[in-house]
Parts: C-alpha cells; sequence; structure tokens
C-alpha cells in the first residue's frame, strides 16, 4: 500500500520544512501505515509563524464585512463538501463515518456563529462623560494566535477556536495531533478556496517541539489548547510564563446519574450512546454511571442487552447488504492496549465484568486495533478504572443509595467537565443543576455539549485559565478591549488653558 506525506501549511501553500523526523500515520481499522508525517524543528516552527505574522497587518485592516463573507464561503464550502472531510477522518481516526459527519456538524456550528460576529464585535459609545469629552470601547484582534488540538477531534475541535479567531481578526497556527493530521491540510486548502489571503490560516505538524515553539514564541499572543490534564496543566503554566492568555481544556471522567423515577429506557439508551460512541474517545463521553437506589439492577441489565447489539467495525465503507458499524477500532495500538490494562485492573480490583470488550469479534481487519464495549458493575471509588480518565469503550457503574451520595460522588472526583442526571422530577433535577461543581449539566442529556452561541469548559481539573471555547467567551478570548477618550475643540467654548498636575477629574 502506497503511503503519503504529509507536510505543513504555511503561507498559503504546503511547506516541507528542513527537519528529517518522521512518523507514521495509520488506518485504525487495518494497522496498514497510509502516511508519513512531516515533524516540526524548531526552525521550522519560526518558519510557519513568521508567514502568521506577516499576514496579521493586512488581515486586521480588512473590513469587518470583507472578513464575514470569506467565513461564510468557508461555511458554504465544508457544507457542500464535509462527506470529504469525514471519510479522511474514518481513515485515520477510525470513528465510524456518521459520527464523522456529526463531528463536522457540529463543528460548523461555530462557523455559522462566526459568520455573525460582527454583533458582538460592536463596542460602546457616551458622549459628554465630562464637558466635552467623549469615551467608546472597542475590541481588537490579538494577533497570530496557536491552537493546540487533540486527536479525538481532529474537525470540530480546531473548529471551535478558528472561525471566532479569524473572524476576529487574527491568524492562526494550527498543531494537530501526530495521529489523525490529515483533516487540518484539508481545512487549510478549503479556507484558500474561500478566498482567506494566505499566512492567514496555516498549519504546523508535529509532536513536543513543535508544541513548545508556539508557547514559547513571542510572536503568539494566546494559545488554545484542548487534551489530557497533565499536558493542560502544563500548556497553561508554560504559556503563560511566556506572557500569553491560554485556555486549556483538560480531561474528564463524565458521570450520568440515574435516579429512582428515571425512564429507565431512555436512561439505558443514553448510557450506550454516551458511553461506546466513537470508541468512548470523547472529553465528554459518559464513563461512569452513578445508579440511585433501586435503579441499578434494572439500569444495568438493559445497559447490558443494548450494548451486545452493537456492532463493531471498519465505519468507512460497508457493503451494501451490511449495517453500519455502531463502533471503530481504538485510534491506536498503544493506546487500545492502554484501555485493555484498564480492563485487566478493574476485573483485579474485584469490579464485575458485565461485558468484557477483549472477547468482541470485529467485523474488519485482523490488523485493526479493535477493543469493544466493556460494562463494569459495582465499581468503588477506590478503583483505578474509576479514578483515571480512560478514554475507551469502558462504562462503570457505581450504586448509591441516595441522592446527596451521588452528588458527594461527583463534587470529590478532581475533574469537572461534564455531567448528566436522569430524572422525571422537575425539583431534582434543578436541585442538581445548583449542586454539582461541573461546568456543563444535561438534564436527561447524556452529552452536554452546549450549542456554539454559548460556551464550552469544565471546572476543575478539566480547565486551566478563566475562558471557556466559543461562545460570547470566546470572542473575548480571542479579542482584546480598548477605551478610547477623546477631546474635541470646541469654538462655541472658551477652552480652559494652562497647566493643571492634579489628577483629572470628570465635571
Amino acid at each position: 500500500m502506497t503511503t503519503t506525506t504529509i507536510t505543513h501549511w504555511a503561507g498559503g501553500a504546503p511547506y516541507s520544512g528542513t527537519s528529517d523526523r518522521r512518523s507514521d500515520v495509520t488506518n485504525p481499522a487495518t494497522g496498514q501505515v497510509t502516511g508519513r508525517l512531516t515533524l516540526a524543528s524548531a526552525s521550522d516552527a519560526e518558519y510557519v509563524i513568521a508567514k502568521a505574522k506577516a499576514a496579521t497587518a493586512q488581515w486586521r485592516a480588512t473590513s469587518l464585512a470583507r472578513r464575514t463573507r470569506v467565513v461564510f464561503a468557508f461555511r458554504e464550502l465544508l457544507n457542500a463538501r464535509r462527506a470529504e472531510l469525514a471519510a479522511l477522518i474514518t481513515a485515520e481516526h477510525g470513528k465510524v463515518f456518521s459520527d464523522a459527519e456529526g463531528e463536522i456538524a457540529r463543528g460548523q456550528e461555530v462557523v455559522e456563529f462566526a459568520c455573525g460576529i460582527a454583533h458582538l464585535l460592536k463596542g460602546g459609545h457616551s458622549e459628554g462623560v465630562s464637558t466635552g469629552v467623549d469615551v467608546h470601547s472597542k475590541r481588537d484582534p490579538l494577533g497570530v494566535v496557536g491552537i493546540i488540538s487533540p486527536f479525538n477531534f481532529p474537525a470540530m475541535v480546531p473548529m471551535w477556536f478558528f472561525p471566532i479567531a479569524i473572524a476576529a481578526g487574527n491568524t492562526v497556527v494550527l498543531k494537530p495531533s501526530e495521529k489523525d493530521p490529515s483533516a487540518a491540510i484539508w481545512i487549510a486548502r478549503l479556507w484558500k478556496e474561500a478566498g482567506l489571503p494566505d499566512g492567514v490560516f496555516n498549519v504546523l505538524q508535529g509532536d513536543k517541539e513543535a508544541v513548545d515553539a508556539l508557547l514559547r514564541s513571542p510572536d503568539v499572543e494566546a494559545i488554545s489548547f484542548v487534551g489530557s490534564t497533565p499536558i493542560a496543566q502544563y500548556v497553561y503554566e508554560e504559556a503563560a510564563k511566556h506572557g500569553k492568555r491560554v485556555q486549556a481544556l483538560g480531561g474528564a471522567k463524565n458521570h450520568m446519574v440515574v435516579l429512582p423515577d428515571a425512564d429507565l429506557e431512555l436512561a439505558a439508551d443514553a448510557a450506550v450512546s454516551a458511553g461506546y460512541g466513537s470508541a468512548g474517545e470523547r472529553c465528554m463521553a459518559i464513563s461512569v454511571v452513578v445508579a440511585v437506589g433501586s435503579a441499578g439492577d434494572e439500569l444495568v441489565a438493559r445497559i447490558a442487552d443494548r450494548t451486545r447489539t452493537l456492532v463493531i467495525g471498519d465505519g468507512s465503507s460497508p457493503a451494501s447488504s451490511e449495517r453500519e458499524a455502531d463502533m471503530g477500532p481504538l485510534v491506536t495500538r498503544a493506546h487500545r492496549d492502554r484501555v485493555a490494562s484498564f480492563i485487566e485492573s478493574g476485573e483485579r480490583a474485584g469490579a464485575k465484568v458485565v461485558i468484557d470488550g477483549r472477547t468482541a469479534v470485529a467485523r474488519g481487519a485482523e490488523g485493526g486495533f479493535w477493543l469493544g464495549p466493556t460494562l463494569f458493575d459495582h465499581v468503588s471509588t477506590g478503583m483505578e478504572i474509576y479514578r483515571e480518565e480512560i478514554f475507551g469503550p469502558v462504562l462503570s457503574v457505581i450504586r448509591v443509595d441516595s441522592y446527596d451520595e451521588a452528588i458527594a460522588v461527583i463534587n470529590s472526583n478532581p475533574y469537572g467537565n461534564g455531567t448528566a442526571v436522569f430524572t422525571n422530577d422537575g425539583g431534582a433535577a434543578r436541585r442538581f443543576e445548583a449542586d454539582v461543581k461541573v461546568g456543563m449539566i444535561g438534564v436527561n442529556v447524556p452529552v452536554p455539549v452546549p450549542v456554539a452561541y454559548y460556551s464550552f469548559g469544565g471546572w476543575k481539573n478539566s480547565l486551566f485559565g478563566d475562558t471557556h471555547a466559543h461562545g460570547t467567551e470566546g470572542v473575548h478570548f480571542f479579542t482584546r478591549g480598548k477605551v478610547v477618550t477623546t477631546r474635541w475643540s470646541d469654538p462655541a467654548r472658551r477652552q480652559q488653558g494652562g497647566l493643571e498636575l492634579g489628577f483629572p477629574r470628570n465635571d
């Protein structure tokens, strides 16, 4: 099988760089190497960042009307050709095609939000705040901004950031994951086709060397990051040390509380969908179900029944006579083996293995990175499978006697990304919203990813920095406020002259 060389994108064109370091890109469904990725050196990073910096003056001076027309053109092209991008994501990430299309659709919501950014860039104006003095405010772009995105959403997560950054007048350097880097290059080409000037959107391929270059470059004004908590904390500290504003979204351990009065059919569907979708490789995946009181036995049985119906296989192109796979492989062999080791750990710790994903038979190549959905019951908070972010198709059920115990489990966890409650009691749902220390909450909604005009972000170890992604917080992150105080001569009034060294007062 032939492999392609995947390079950087700088100044509106592919850039091969000077580094001789390479890494393999694989198709997780077959295990075959499909590409060779160019890994940036420090000098390659400097080159790409320099291209972004060179484009800042022209782009920030471009009228807001023209900028939003380009963003709208990008939206139209993306809408027409998103099947191409979805196929590319499936080939390198492994998620099934429909899931890849869903990822793009949610990312496109942010593009559409950015098309209307003019309203959110408006300043204020106050006339006559003092005699002959007016004040107005405005929001200016930052300059060059860096985006460091994870493997699990190679299109959606970058789209949380770059549409708003570009519409606000910034230039972008995107550092995608080494595991599935081709989507970023496809997006760069689409921006060029949409009419974006060269240098406004750039792609820097690489590993830690590329990341550190972005964090330390004096020409990069801000960093947006999504990934694991240890790396998010490193990015936050290192970028802040170099004077940058940072939004670093970290890991998660998302809980779904099921109260005894809940619709258990709905709850079981939700647990399976949110626990095993995209092979559990989502920062908003439900990894812990907290069954309260009498809900436990029946809920676990229904989750198990549904899990046994799932088809595991290559999600790229099912035969016409076949049902599309529900869940694809894990992204790499190393990650597959890591997740399997957690299953072994849970079994040793005494959790009940209801369904063992290690024995699953996948519909696909034997060399694929397959691991089926796994369901544990009677998990305790001291077990490794509860404490760690597994990032795979492993669902743990914890049983508690009361609502208060369920809240204590959630709030004592170091993560605070997303959570959900399933209940038919409106009062309980309202109380849940107030009680949990989590950034995003679903009521009978298992994956509460906000729409684009609300902001995405967690609490505690799930976020480092003060600003969440997209929405109005995203607009404020990618712009700086200015306040201008103005006095003009009024020929009808006698101007006061002379020196006055006292602190200025308004009158």
